[in-house]
């Protein structure tokens, strides 16, 4: 199957300037961009300069110890600042929704694609025209006022009269920190309600203290066997019927098999939380799950306004429960820094000033000498880094190259990595990048077995990166509706043999049933929290 998305040979991340023997000029310059960035820039430049000559001779493009300053429209605006924090499922987030939801425009902003698809499901139902924005949809509403997006996608540049940002205490993470920082310190509203827990709290209130706004505290009180299964390389489609599936109480699938990917955002109605494992591997080495992290997926038992208001939590294992009554009697580690990334803005302008380096060399030179103050730290880019390396032997603009590196793409994976390198090739060749030159439509089908599992998800994460790129180079992207469409096959190609597990386990789940004392299981909702690709359940 990943013969047919990659029909050209396959070619090392270091070996692209053998396929391209002649040098062809960028397809797209993007100078309105461009233009764009040098006016934001300037307009730091004379805002927030100290000196009272010429600011361009003066400014320091590597001093980020004022990021605050990078945003002067949400500086014009005196906001006012709601803190609801508390314990998973306490109801936070229900309580700043309905404050959106009564706002005459306004924005939520959260960290996965099927949060913000639930926001605008929810507030379109309520007669609220609400438009749904993530890096791969874009679904406007006839009159609409407000909007649903992932965090990337705040819009920085815009007034509202009520703006949400959930689960901010993620501005604490060393790859995405960087995005809820940009929206705690950039979304201009005249109500910013943050949704998380409260060990953000007080790297919150001194970050707030640069920008002048009005900050309020507000603690949030608690509130036979199908299974369905989450996990983090499902498409968000998949992961969202399969939850639906698992919510409903007229379905035959009342026990869910997850992986860490349950312990945000999910609403589901979850009595008790099994443990099958303390230990996750985090990209590096296999380590013990941490007191925000078994709290995030214990959290999901017993949920705000559900049928089990109160949830149980366990381990399949007697040696896991000592971390995991510690980690649940603990407060979570108060944060000390947020995530920060430099925007292409000052990208763009630290160049002019090396004109011989490529974006590789410009962000690695940036980032080594880059000064901090002690609130912030700057977020891991290695993703970045990868990919600025592969584009930078490419005769593309400068802009084009920055739109690469930040584009949703794990290159780690070897089908999704060769896919961005071949879209970047062809880009850069032709100026024009078709679907069908790579991929053939109609060849998919349903997987037979893990591997065969794992390589449709990666031809996923490919016509998923076909699509991002699509909504931002759409004359050189022309075909994001059919790899839209390709991709929900993909979606339920693998719901198909989810389907499939789900239904051939039921011995399994018995057999697990019989570990623990009788009922406990029972005929309610219940969650098996599993490390990586649930392995141990697929046998």
């Amino acid at each position: 199957m990943a013969a047919l998305l990659l029909r050209h040979r396959k070619v090392s991340t270091l070996g692209v300037s053998s396929i391209l023997k002649a040098k062809v000029d960028p397809f797209r310059l993007h100078v309105e961009l461009k233009l764009g960035a040098l006016a934001g820039v300037c307009n730091l430049l004379r805002e927030y300069s100290t000196s009272n000559d010429n600011p361009n001779l003066n400014f320091d493009f590597l001093d980020l110890t004022c990021p605050h300053a990078w945003y002067p429209v949400a500086r014009r605006k005196n906001r006012k600042i709601f803190l609801h924090v508390g314990p998973t499922n306490s109801g936070k987030t229900y309580q700043a929704l309905k404050r959106l939801e009564s706002s005459p425009s306004g924005v939520y902003c959260g960290p996965l694609r099927l949060l913000a698809w639930e926001v605008a499901k929810r507030l379109n139902k309520a007669n609220v025209p609400c438009d749904l924005i993530t890096g791969q949809e874009r679904e406007e509403v006839d009159g609409a006022k407000h909007k649903a997006v992932t965090v990337e996608m705040a819009d920085v540049t815009s007034n509202y009269s009520c703006a949400i940002v959930d689960e901010i205490q993620m501005l604490g993470c060393k790859t995405r920190g960087f995005s809820f920082t940009r929206a705690l310190l950039g979304i201009s509203a005249d109500e910013l309600h943050l949704c998380g827990d409260p060990a953000a709290v007080p790297l919150i209130q001194e970050i707030l203290k640069a920008t002048g706004d009005d900050v309020h505290g507000q603690i949030e009180s608690r509130g036979k066997h199908l299974c369905s299964v989450v996990y983090g390389s499902l498409p968000p489609e998949t992961r969202t019927r399969q939850a639906t599936m698992f919510n409903d109480a007229s379905s035959e699938f009342d026990v869910l098999v997850a992986s860490d990917a349950i312990g945000m955002g999910l609403n589901l109605n979850i009595s008790r939380i099994i443990f099958s494992t303390m230990k996750k591997f985090d990209g590096v080495e296999m380590r013990n799950l941490t007191i925000s992290e078994v709290k995030q997926i214990a959290g999901r038992a017993g949920r705000y306004g559900s049928d089990f208001p109160v949830g149980e939590v366990t381990c399949l294992h007697a040696d896991d429960l000592p971390l995991l009554h510690s980690s649940l009697e603990s407060p979570s580690p108060i944060l000390e820094h947020a995530g920060l990334f430099p925007t292409f803005d000052l990208i763009y302008m630290y160049s002019r000033l090396h004109p011989k380096k490529g974006l590789y060399r410009i962000m690695e030179h940036f980032l080594e000498n880059a000064k901090l103050s002690e609130n912030y730290f700057i977020a891991d880019c290695e993703e970045m880094l990868k990919v600025a390396a592969v584009v930078d032997e490419l005769p593309i603009s400068l802009h084009d190259k920055y739109l690469f590196a930040i584009s949703p793409v794990d290159m780690d994976d070897e089908i999704a990595s060769q896919g961005l390198v071949q879209f970047a090739q062809q880009y850069a060749q032709k100026g024009i990048v078709r679907l069908k030159e790579i991929f053939t439509p109609g060849t998919l089908q349903v997987p037979k077995t893990e591997s065969a599992l794992k390589e449709l998800e990666s031809i996923h994460k490919v016509l998923d990166l076909y699509v991002w790129l699509g909504f931002r180079l759409e004359d050189s992207f022309p075909d994001r509706e059919l790899a839209a469409s390709q991709k929900s096959i993909c979606g339920l190609l693998i719901e198909e043999f989810l389907d499939r597990f789900g239904g051939q386990q039921q011995p399994k789940w018995r057999k697990l049933k019989s570990r623990f004392n009788s009922g406990q299981l029972g005929s309610s909702a219940a969650a098996v929290f599993s490390y990586g690709r649930l392995r141990q359940f697929w046998s």
